[in-house]
């Protein structure tokens, strides 16, 4: 079963009406060469600010939610719609909706795991100060088979994605904006860690650099296979990877390596 991925990479700046059509051009660019599966990053529609997350906040259903389910139901593709600021009550997440080849919301994954870091004399953030965690593990039916999803932070925490695994996901994937500081050493080895440790593909999408604004994503969207090899990436620039995957390859590897049967025999 082959799948064709469309990680879009895009710069987020600080209008949201500008971030949607950006994404919608995207989104459109990637279906048109071939994608079945569009990917946003964490966060596309707003800074990685608090106070964006709190103006930009919407609940289920609201006018952003509309526009994605649209745009899904528009091109025939899978849309694992990056992140966005999710008000439900007085709470805010950070949300990855996924909408059907017909606009449903077949998903949606609240992180889990809230980035609260504190490297003296390089960053502090804490998500903790606005957003609220989720608690459930995501993974959605498609034609292709089950696809996890979780966002960023999350990758940090390997039970998780063999909770996945065992679900029967055979691709996960993870809207993510690591930083100057963790990426360069952490992003590209996180994602490979997972893939060989859970026997699945992995996929990173990340907004683009924006210089401008007062966080600095490290980028480098990519997708890897199961046997931990990096099959397509890019740098920081803006832009669109496109890459096939069969989903054979899954079985196939964990045949060779039964790393997942070892698991479950014990």
């Amino acid at each position: 079963m082959h799948c064709t991925i469309g990680v879009c990479q895009m710069t987020v700046v600080d209008s949201a009406e500008e971030n949607l059509k950006k994404a919608e051009t995207m989104i459109g660019e990637a279906a048109q060469k071939g994608a079945d599966l569009v990917v946003l990053p964490e966060m596309f529609i707003c800074p990685y600010e608090h106070t964006a997350f709190r103006r930009e906040a919407q609940p289920e259903g609201g006018e952003v939610y509309q526009t994605l389910s649209r745009i899904a139901k528009e091109w025939n593709i899978y849309l694992v719609a990056g992140s966005v600021p999710e008000l439900d009550g007085e709470a805010i997440y950070n949300t990855s909706y996924v909408f059907d080849p017909h606009g449903h919301l077949i998903g949606k994954h609240r992180k889990i795991h809230l980035f609260d870091i504190d490297v003296p004399g390089k960053i502090q953030f804490f998500e903790s100060d606005t957003l609220t965690a989720g608690d459930q593990m995501t993974v959605v039916d498609t034609v292709f088979g089950k696809i996890g999803v979780a966002i960023c932070f999350d990758i940090r925490f390997s039970e998780l994605f063999r909770e996945m695994a065992v679900a029967g996901a055979h691709v996960v994937v993870v809207p993510a904006a690591f930083n100057e500081t963790t990426g360069p050493v952490h992003w590209e080895l996180t994602f490979r860690m997972r893939a060989v440790d859970q026997q699945f593909f992995m996929v990173g999408c990340a907004p683009a650099l924006n210089s401008d604004a007062d966080y600095h994503s490290w980028g480098h969207s990519l997708v890897v296979n199961p046997w931990g090899e990096v099959l397509s990436g890019l740098k920081r620039e803006e832009g669109i990877i496109l890459q096939t995957v069969d989903l054979r390859e899954v079985g196939e590897i964990r045949g060779r390596l039964p790393i997942m049967k070892e698991y479950l025999h014990h």
